[in-house]
């Protein structure tokens, strides 16, 4: 099985969606090459169900708009700077991309969706995973030039770039900005409790019906969680793991999480969550703070301040358990705490 697992398991209790007093909405799709869910509680169906409507809605359009690898907004952006055009964007796409770039910014480079080219080297774009290395040539053409989305300019809704060899990818970006879009449909659409789950990166609204919503992080080696955690409103906790995506060759695991220094897989990291607690654009914050933080490595405590996350869980690669002090105090360990588990001050 190639990581098909999901990043968290949604630890619920499905018996309050029977029962009348306490409502529970919930409806799945698959968007983003990923199972998506949204609950809704408290709520009758007539009012649930088209909040839900319009969330999963947003989400189809985001995924057909920003899609690098089909034909798209996102995918006519690439065709322009692969032969070196300006090109005109929407205004959110514009956004969306000065976004990418102070987050890029702000992690030092190690999350960059400009590195699409390299994505495709390593086959990473398909769901046909490969079954051998990519072209050692090839490999150090790109590192030779090592384009990234620090190269793009953007000037109002016009994009271009000194590189021609920069090429967008929004997998490990769009899912942390639908997650803040559906928060904002939910809102307006009166719904005030909530959690919306993408692929495992989540983010909770209100309460379950009374109580906090609860959710699991996944053990990367093992079946079932490492952990739980009870989340407040407006608090987003984000995944990335290397059991999600990944081939083998002569018994060795090449993630899909590349490091764009060394143009490789990062071997050093089995999973790295992060819980971004209450604060606009918290869901975007979650969905990108954890690539940068797997891939850094020991050194993620120093970049965790830098992006001002405070809640961090690592696994390395030999199964150790690093866990910042603030989320320590948060988790519940399955099974009692791990026996290798350092608490980082």
């Amino acid at each position: 099985m190639r990581g098909r697992r999901l990043v968290l398991l949604l630890v619920l209790v499905w018996g309050l969606a029977a029962c009348g007093k306490a409502p529970l909405h919930q409806q799945q799709a698959f968007v983003f090459g990923t199972r998506v869910e949204v609950l809704i509680a408290g709520l009758p169906e007539a009012v649930a169900r088209p909040a839900t409507a319009a969330v999963l809605r947003e989400f189809d359009r985001l995924h057909r708009s920003y899609h690098a690898w089909q034909p798209s907004e996102l995918s006519v952006l690439n065709q322009s700077i692969a032969t070196g055009r300006q090109q005109a964007v929407t205004s959110e796409m514009a956004a969306l991309i000065g976004e990418a770039q102070r987050l890029a910014s702000a992690s030092e480079g190690l999350f960059d969706p400009g590195i699409g080219r390299l994505i495709g080297l390593w086959g990473f774009q398909s769901d046909d995973l490969p079954a051998a290395l990519p072209d050692a040539g090839a490999l150090a053409a790109w590192r030779a030039v090592r384009p990234g989305i620090a190269d793009l300019q953007v000037e109002g809704t016009e994009i271009s770039s000194r590189q021609r060899e920069v090429a967008l990818d929004f997998g490990g970006y769009l899912k942390g900005v639908a997650l803040d879009r559906a928060a904002s449909i939910l809102k307006a659409q009166g719904v005030d409790n909530a959690l919306i789950n993408i692929g495992g990166n989540v983010l909770a609204l209100g309460s379950k019906n009374g109580q906090r919503w609860r959710v699991g992080i996944q053990h990367p080696r093992q079946p079932g969680p490492l952990a739980t955690l009870e989340l407040d409103d407006g608090e987003a906790v984000g995944t990335s793991g290397d059991y999600q995506r990944y081939f083998e060759v002569d018994g060795r695991r090449y993630c899909h999480l590349l490091d764009p220094r060394s143009g490789r897989p990062v071997m050093h990291t089995q999973a790295l969550t992060v819980l971004v607690t209450a604060r606009l654009a918290a869901g975007t914050l979650s969905d990108v703070a954890s690539k940068p933080l797997f891939i850094t490595g020991g050194d993620w405590p120093r970049l965790a301040r830098q992006l001002q996350v405070e809640h961090v869980l690592r696994v390395d690669a030999d199964g150790r358990v690093q866990v910042s002090r603030a989320l320590h105090t948060r988790l519940e360990y399955a099974g009692g705490q791990p026996k290798s588990l350092e608490v980082i001050p």
